[in-house]
């Protein structure tokens, strides 16, 4: 690549919400915080040109600080103003876009934990709702603590620490499993009809997002690979599966993106070269942001080995760059419905009070010079499939089988 991308840098994923928009107060807030930080309030030394509206923006400042003592003083409960400042700051970001955001210390640190997969635990995923008196366990993951102890899918933890779990919810139940690493946790498990307890220490995992399997059709063996977010290690785990799907003689590659959000746009790239050993994955362009053309990183797997990607409206962001890359880049067909259609990404950058901004600073295009989106932050069509194969809720395996059916044809006959 031409330049490194700086970490902060990042492909926002798809919002489920938008806030209201009463921001008026706010953005008077912000931009006359900024600049009485900047003049110190004696903005004298200014060209008279300029003085005049330093002058008057010190008095919007003047203003705001005068409605906050109001409220402070005049409201008929105690208000907290920071917390008052930080709701006027959220709603006069998201006014800009969907995308844009302005994140509170405590809010920017669970972001923070989004685009970092490390958790502290003992390594489970679990069913959102609760099951038998308890928390059933969905997933173990691999070389986890979870996975050490013995337990599997089905199990359904009943106690913690003898703290029954009957009548809590599952963030409950989940709070009083995690907890420090080194720390351990006694559990009280039922499997079938029988109940035993263990103990287990709790250490940092790194939630898999990448996971594969060997799927067998028409005499083909297809390696069968499921990415679900573009995390920080993230491209390195799909790297990983792809690897393993290959040591096990997969003659071809299925690359599931469905409902993948996106996420950082470094592990696009980094994603889409194990594909594609050269040339551009993507460029970026923004007002105040020069263009920038990101290249393959090299090591990709051998190009014979055909690919299709399956996606659907749930594939946004930099799933959509990744897709776009390999199709016009003729590395896979492309198969499912039409994807999210975001065609800008977001920049964070940290404040002093540890909260971050979120902001739309650019548009990015595909390799073939397009853009996915309707024009600045509208959704547009996205990407369109080579193959049509739309979601069916009666037979959730159809788009699969289309597929691996688009896959087996590129390989003739097994």
């Amino acid at each position: 690549m031409a330049r490194d991308l700086r970490p902060a840098t990042l492909i926002a994923m798809v919002p489920t919400r938008l806030r209201t928009r009463g921001w008026l107060l706010a953005v008077a807030f912000v931009a006359v915080l900024a600049l009485g930080i900047l003049i110190g309030g004696h903005p004298t030394w200014l060209p008279s040109s300029l003085r005049s509206v330093f002058v008057s923006q010190t008095s919007q400042e003047r203003q705001v600080q005068s409605v906050l003592n109001l409220i402070a003083q005049n409201y008929y409960r105690p208000v907290n103003t920071q917390q008052l400042l930080d709701n006027g700051l959220e709603s006069a970001v998201d006014g800009l876009d969907p995308y844009s955001h302005y994140f509170p210390p405590a809010l920017y640190k669970s972001f923070q934990n989004q685009t970092n997969p490390q958790v502290t635990g003992i390594g489970v995923d679990v069913n959102p709702e609760p099951v038998g008196g308890g928390i059933q366990i969905e997933e173990v993951f691999p070389g986890s603590p979870a996975a050490k102890a013995g337990l599997a899918h089905g199990d359904i933890i009943l106690a913690v620490d003898g703290r029954s779990l009957d009548g809590k919810t599952v963030n409950e139940g989940s709070t009083l499993i995690r907890g420090p690493a080194g720390t351990a946790v006694e559990l009280t498990i039922r499997r079938g009809g029988e109940t035993h307890k263990v103990r287990i220490v709790r250490q940092t995992i790194t939630v898999p997002v990448a996971s594969s399997q060997l799927l067998h059709y028409q005499g083909h063996k297809l390696g069968y690979l499921q990415f679900a977010q573009f995390t920080e290690g993230s491209a390195g785990q799909l790297r990983s599966q792809v690897r393993r799907m290959l040591d096990d003689h997969a003659a071809g590659l299925i690359l599931d993106l469905r409902d993948n959000p996106g996420g950082l746009l470094a592990e696009a790239v980094a994603a889409a070269s194990i594909f594609i050993e050269d040339g551009t994955i993507v460029t970026t362009r923004g007002r105040n942001q020069p263009t920038h053309v990101y290249v393959a990183e090299g090591n990709a797997i051998a190009s014979r080995i055909p690919m299709v990607v399956l996606v659907d409206h749930g594939t946004a962001s930099s799933a959509e760059i990744l897709t776009a890359a390999l199709q016009d880049r003729g590395r896979a067909k492309v198969v499912g419905t039409h994807t999210y259609g975001k065609g800008v990404f977001q920049e964070i950058q940290p404040l002093s009070n540890g909260g971050a901004l979120d902001i739309t600073v650019g548009e990015y295009f595909t390799p073939n010079g397009r853009n996915l989106g309707g024009g600045g932050t509208k959704r547009g069509a996205g990407v369109t499939p080579n193959v049509d194969a739309p979601a069916d809720a009666a037979d959730p395996d159809r788009a699969l089988r289309v597929a691996e059916r688009t896959l087996a044809s590129e390989l003739g006959p097994g």
